[in-house]
């Protein structure tokens, strides 16, 4: 009976994790196209909504805690997953501030025309989006396979990014006055591109929970959002 109640806690934890991934994964890809068409609207739903996403993460925490606590697994490979769930709780609502920092960048912009048409950043925003959504499945699913698969795509993501820099620097030089919203671009940019990094990290954590092999895909940047 004791297994048969931590597998429904872990069944639980899953679903939240899902859950959680989905929220952020729609505020993601609802903050850039807010950016691209100026929806100031959809903007300030995605700022305040941040807030939720900080809740959940809470709530799948004190479960997976309070899990730990009560049913006491005794097999190293629950309490990896288990400690993975926290961790990937992590990763997650840091994502959600990613896009809720695309939101403000869009507040501040307000009415005023993008220097340049956005076109790479929802490029990047699609990647990442897929990205985490595969991840998220190969972790409730603990498929390793995949997990060791969509770390590659980040690549793609980077390239983008560079591109996305050189253009808006570009236009910088070209005319000072482009600075501000420039650099408020490049922003947006810069978290859609850690958000891939953070999927990476996800990745990382399905590995470790099945295998307990600590594999680090690549080194990280300190993370800057606005």
């Amino acid at each position: 009976m004791p297994r048969e109640t931590l597998d429904r806690k872990i069944l639980a934890l899953r679903d939240a994790c899902i859950v959680l991934s989905s929220m952020v994964e729609n505020a993601i890809i609802e903050s850039v196209e807010a950016l691209r068409t100026h929806d100031l609207k959809t903007a300030r739903r995605i700022y305040a909504g941040d807030n939720r996403i900080n809740e959940k993460r809470f709530e799948l925490e004190n479960d997976t805690i309070t899990t730990i606590a009560t049913q006491q697994p005794i097999m190293a490979r629950d309490l990896r997953l288990l400690a993975s769930i926290l961790e990937v709780a992590s990763e997650l609502e840091r994502m959600g501030d990613y896009a809720k920092g695309i939101a403000k960048i869009t507040l501040l912009l307000g009415d005023r025309p993008l220097v340049k048409e956005l076109v790479d950043i929802p490029r990047m925003a699609q990647i990442t989006t897929s990205m985490l959504h595969r991840a998220t499945g190969a972790f409730v699913s603990q498929n390793v396979e995949v997990a060791r698969q969509i770390p590659a795509e980040d690549d793609q993501v980077d390239d983008l990014y560079n591109q996305v820099y050189r253009d808006l620097v570009a236009i910088m030089f070209e005319n000072p006055a482009t600075i501000d919203p420039a650099s408020y671009l490049m922003w947006a940019a810069h978290n859609v591109e850690r958000t891939a990094d953070r999927v990476t990290n996800i990745c990382e954590r399905t590995i470790y929970a099945v295998t307990a092999e600590m594999k680090e895909f690549r080194a990280t940047d300190d993370e800057l959002t606005i």
